[in-house]
């Protein structure tokens, strides 16, 4: 198939692993950022085969494990309202809140229903002008214009019933608290690329020149994620510290202008919570005070939950890249995709869930063989 094999060739691959391990003059520390370049690397092996070249940490790049535990208690409250059809993309029915998850509401006969666009949500709500219409929007820059564009015919179409959980995070703000921590080992980073496709890539820009860190915009295939390693590893040991583009295929500089626009039309930056991690300042999108009517959490007055995450739960250290899922004292023990402590091992993007599903429950080394 046309775009898809050819990022998936063996004899291609090895050849561009063969480049790394050849041009690294010593072990680099490299982050890739997608939770869904996480699922590639774990389960094509590629950490595994880069040997003692490049060293692969797991960033916070999946947006459903990142939603803080309050967010999750505040999407249960709405789908427990007998008022309200609670909407939701379908990877977010498994994440744990304090007490239960949105497949559990649903089984007890909350009106929870998936959807695969928030205008699908939207439609839901015309249909049913005597019921509230709720849409659980997570997600990073990626969704958010189709989040933005709900919203914006929302208010256009004058359907009062509609409105929309938000919690939106960007991701150049997360990358600059992980380097600005005292104890980060992180040298370079794979940026998401469809993130960068709806935005761009010169927020990065600055980000690379202050930190000399390299940034390579990187899609999601197996040979995407090689050679973006490899043009990493390669601006490394040439000492240069810039954003280079190896998604050409879909990324432009400047991302897509409409969908910016209207994304800067409809949010606003916010300091936003991140699970496990805490506030991360100007990291998050909140509608606008235009837009402030079609806010969920303050139409049902929401404000006031707070919780504390689960102790046993280490998903802020693994979201952080301080800890491979399975040095979690809880990995594969008190912590299943049957039994989850946090988002990461239920979501689709998730590391935990990741090295659970591959069979990676310890170090390549450790394995006897």
């Amino acid at each position: 198939m046309k775009y898809l094999t050819e990022y998936r060739d063996a004899s291609v691959a090895r050849g561009l692993i063969a480049r790394i391990r050849e041009l690294a003059t010593h072990r680099w520390v490299l982050m890739e950022v997608c939770g869904g370049q996480t699922h590639t690397i774990v389960r094509q092996g590629l950490d595994q085969l880069l040997g003692d070249s490049v060293e692969m940490i797991h960033g916070p790049g999946c947006p459903v494990c990142v939603t803080p535990l309050e967010q999750i208690d505040k999407a249960l409250r709405l789908a427990a309202d007998p008022s309200v059809i609670f909407t939701s993309f379908g990877d977010m029915l498994r994440v744990p809140g304090s007490e239960c998850d949105l497949l559990q509401i649903r089984a007890r006969g909350g009106e929870v229903r998936v959807v695969y666009s928030p205008l699908d949500a939207l439609e839901i709500a015309i249909r049913n002008p005597n019921n509230q219409v709720v849409f659980f929007a997570v997600g990073f820059e990626t969704t958010a214009p189709a989040n933005a564009m709900a919203v914006w015919r929302a208010r256009e179409l004058g359907v009062g019933n509609f409105s929309i959980l938000v919690s939106h995070v960007t991701v150049p703000p997360a990358i600059t608290a992980i380097l600005t921590a005292p104890d980060n080992r992180v040298q370079g980073f794979l940026a998401a690329g469809h993130v960068c496709t709806v935005m761009g890539w010169t927020e990065y820009e600055p980000i690379a020149a202050r930190y000399r860190v390299p940034i390579i915009v990187t899609g999601f295939e197996p040979l995407d994620i090689i050679e973006g390693i490899y043009l990493a590893v390669r601006q490394l040991e040439a000492g240069r510290y810039e954003v280079e583009n190896q998604y050409v295929r879909s990324v432009r500089r400047e991302g897509t202008p409409p969908a910016r626009n209207l994304v800067a039309e409809v949010f606003r930056l916010v300091n936003r919570q991140w699970r496990g991690i805490g506030e991360i300042p100007a990291s998050g999108l909140a509608l606008r005070e235009e837009f402030a009517d079609f806010d969920a959490e303050c139409r049902f007055g929401l404000e006031s939950i707070q919780v504390s995450e689960p102790a046993e739960c280490r998903a802020g250290d693994v979201l952080r890249g301080k800890l491979k899922p399975f040095e979690c004292p809880a990995f594969g023990k008190h912590c299943t995709p049957e039994h989850p402590l946090g988002a990461p091992m239920v979501s689709s993007e998730g590391a935990c869930a990741a090295y659970y599903n591959y069979g990676r429950f310890r170090q390549a080394q450790e394995i006897e063989v």
